[in-house]
C-alpha cells in the first residue's frame, strides 16, 4: 500500500512540473531554428581551373574567410578542370541553381558565353556577383541584367608592368605579347595595358598570340615565336603560368641574351624567379582576396544592401626590388 501511494505521488509531482513549464515559443526557438543552417545565407564560388595556382589559392582562402564566419553564411566552392571549359561552368552555374543558393560568386572563364547562364540564376531568385574577369556590358545589355562586377583594373596593372620593363629597354626593341583567352574580358585588358606601353615606349612588337592562360600553351607557342623573331627584348604573358611556359623555352632556346619576361597574378611558383631575375615582375591582384571581396559583396545583397556597379580591387606591382 505504501508502495502505491508513493507511485501515486511522484507520479502527480512529475505531472505537476511538467504544467508548470513555461509555455513561450520564442524562447524555445531561440536554441534551433535561429542556428540551422537553412537559416544562413548559402553562397556558391565558381572558378576557372583548379588546375591554376591563382584559383587554388582563391579556394583555400575562400574556405578560410567561411571557416572564420561559419555562423554568417554557408559556402560550397568548384571550379573547372582547365580555363576553357566553358561547358563546365555552365553545368556548375546550373548546379548551384538546382541546390537553390542564396547568391553565385562567379570567376567566369568567358565575359560572354556564361551570360545567359548567370540571367537564368537571377530569374530564379538568386544574387550573382562577378569577381576577376568581368562579363561583357554588350552581353549584359542585350539580356537586360544588371551584375556588379569586384576586381582590378587589369588594363591599369599589365601597363604598369610593361612600363616598368619598358624602362629597361631601348627604343625599336622587338617585342612579344601571350595573351589568355581572347574572349575573355581580363585577357582583352590585359593586352591592350600591355600594347598602349608598348607603343607609348616606343618598343615594336612583333607578335600578339594566345596561350589560353596555359603553362605548356605557352611554352609551344614562346618556342615557335623564338625562332622567327630570334632578337626578341621582352616577353609580355598575361598571367604567370604563361609566363613560366615562356620561360622554359627561352632557357631552352639558349639565346645569348635571353628576353625579358612579364607575368600578371603574383602566384608562388614565380618567386624564385623573380628573385633570380629570370622573370623581371609581375602583378599581384590579391586573388585570395578577390574570393572574399566578393563574398562579402554578395552577403551584403543577400541582406538587401544595393551594390555599386564596379568595385575595384587593389594592385601592386612585384619586383626583385619589392
Amino acid at each position: 500500500m505504501k508502495t502505491c501511494r508513493l507511485f501515486i505521488f511522484t507520479l502527480f509531482a512529475l505531472l505537476l512540473g511538467a504544467c508548470s513549464q513555461p509555455n513561450n515559443p520564442e524562447s524555445s526557438n531561440s536554441g534551433s531554428d535561429s542556428d540551422t543552417p537553412q537559416d544562413k545565407p548559402k553562397v556558391g564560388l565558381i572558378m576557372k581551373s583548379l588546375a591554376n595556382e591563382f584559383f587554388v589559392n582563391m579556394a583555400e582562402q575562400a574556405r578560410q574567410h567561411q571557416t572564420d564566419n561559419s555562423e554568417n553564411y554557408d559556402l560550397v566552392i568548384n571550379g573547372t578542370k582547365n580555363e576553357s571549359d566553358l561547358a563546365q561552368q555552365v553545368s556548375l552555374v546550373n548546379q548551384m541553381i538546382a541546390i537553390d543558393v542564396d547568391a553565385i560568386v562567379i570567376a567566369p572563364a568567358d565575359s560572354k558565353a556564361l551570360v545567359p547562364v548567370l540571367v537564368k540564376a537571377i530569374e530564379a531568385g538568386i544574387i550573382v556577383v562577378n569577381i576577376d574577369n568581368k562579363l561583357d556590358q554588350s552581353t549584359l545589355n542585350e539580356y537586360g541584367a544588371t551584375i556588379p562586377f569586384v576586381g582590378p583594373d587589369n588594363k591599369k596593372g599589365a601597363f604598369m608592368a610593361a612600363e616598368y620593363a619598358a624602362s629597361r629597354l631601348n627604343k625599336g626593341d622587338q617585342v612579344i605579347v601571350l595573351e589568355g583567352i581572347p574572349t575573355a574580358f581580363n585577357s582583352q585588358q590585359r593586352r591592350d595595358g600591355f600594347l598602349e606601353a608598348i607603343e607609348e615606349s616606343g618598343l615594336n612588337n612583333v607578335a600578339l598570340q594566345s596561350a589560353n592562360w596555359e603553362q605548356t600553351k605557352a611554352a609551344q607557342v614562346t618556342s615557335s615565336l623564338l625562332i622567327q623573331h630570334p632578337q626578341v627584348s621582352a616577353i609580355f604573358a598575361a598571367n604567370d603560368n604563361m609566363a613560366l611556359g615562356a620561360l622554359a623555352s627561352v632557357k631552352r632556346a639558349n639565346l645569348d641574351t635571353p628576353p625579358i619576361i612579364v607575368g600578371f597574378d603574383n602566384i608562388s611558383a614565380i618567386h624564385t624567379h623573380i628573385e633570380s631575375g629570370d622573370i623581371l615582375a609581375t602583378v599581384d591582384q590579391f586573388g585570395g582576396k578577390l574570393a572574399i571581396f566578393g563574398i562579402e559583396n554578395a552577403l551584403q545583397a543577400v541582406s538587401g544592401k544595393s551594390l555599386d556597379s564596379v568595385t575595384e580591387t587593389p594592385l601592386s606591382l612585384i619586383t626583385s626590388d619589392k
